[in-house]
């Protein structure tokens, strides 16, 4: 299954109001805000930046950019936060998408508070800078849905789909009163890069077909089709996915409630998964 989950609906507010979903780039941090001094400062993710110590040019990039000069004029106490996208672990974005900052986020320090997309878009737009754009809005997703989002991620590439995607709730805080997101990111990304995944949350529907819905678990049912049908047809393929998600639960869900102790179970999110595990074992079929 090719996803791997930061936050879950308690910590970031998925399912719980209206989310904006946006594209995740493969750069690095950047931010930009207009100092004490009225020049344009800029940070990567964990220092100030300067000429001494730029992060592959992006200070020198933005220090002197006519448009950042007049968007800081007017809006002296918003930060930028964005991604400088300069060849990273995916290489095969636009060759006209290089070496530029792309906004994902605008927080203003006079309220204290992240701005909403449709409250930034505008302003970035009066002055031409470029900004991640909104992959769509949902009001409470499910996550079966927000896979579908992660698939048709090709935000400025030439071919497949992205590093993964990010899930905005602007009107919900944690328990901390902290503003935070989700991201879901393909695991075939973090495959490529050849590092440790970092902790997730694991989700329970993942698990189970990971662990249940294997290639004889599948093949079984589809000989059992093809037997009653005395042949296989492609019409035959819905009734594949209906009848490995039935034999799984009618003959598997004490076995996973046990072993799993009780887990909470979206059974939507479950038949979603079953389906996509049975394109993956019987690629040929499809």
């Amino acid at each position: 299954m090719h996803v791997e989950r930061w936050g879950n609906d308690e910590v970031t507010g998925i399912e719980k109001g209206t989310c904006y979903i946006f594209p995740k780039l493969d750069g690095t941090n950047g931010s930009v805000w207009l100092s004490e001094q009225s020049t344009i400062a800029a940070g990567s993710r964990n220092r100030q930046l300067s000429n001494e110590e730029d992060n592959v040019g992006f200070f020198s990039f933005i220090k002197n950019n006519e448009k950042y000069l007049g968007f800081f004029n007017k809006h002296k106490k918003l930060r930028l936060y964005g991604e400088w996208l300069v060849p990273h672990t995916i290489r095969n974005y636009e060759q006209s998408a290089w070496r530029k900052f792309y906004v994902f986020d605008v927080f203003d320090d006079d309220l204290e508070q992240y701005l909403s997309y449709d409250t930034y878009k505008p302003l970035l737009d009066e002055f031409d800078i470029p900004s991640i754009p909104l992959l769509c809005q949902m009001e409470n997703p499910r996550y079966e849905q927000l896979l579908d989002c992660l698939e048709k991620n090709n935000f400025l590439l030439t071919d497949g789909a992205g590093e993964g995607i990010v899930v905005k709730n602007y009107n919900f805080n944690n328990c901390f009163n902290n503003t935070v997101w989700a991201k879901f990111i393909s695991s075939d990304f973090k495959a490529s890069k050849g590092v440790k995944p970092e902790k997730t949350i694991e989700m329970v529907e993942i698990a189970i077909c990971e662990q249940y819905i294997t290639e004889h678990f599948v093949n079984k049912v589809y000989q059992k089709i093809q037997n009653e049908a005395g042949g296989w047809s492609s019409k035959f393929i819905s009734r594949l996915f209906q009848t490995v998600y039935y034999d799984l639960v009618n003959e598997e869900l004490w076995n996973f409630i046990k072993k799993m102790k009780n887990p909470t179970i979206n059974f939507k999110t479950l038949q979603y998964f079953v389906t996509t595990k049975v394109k993956e074992l019987k690629p040929e079929l499809f």
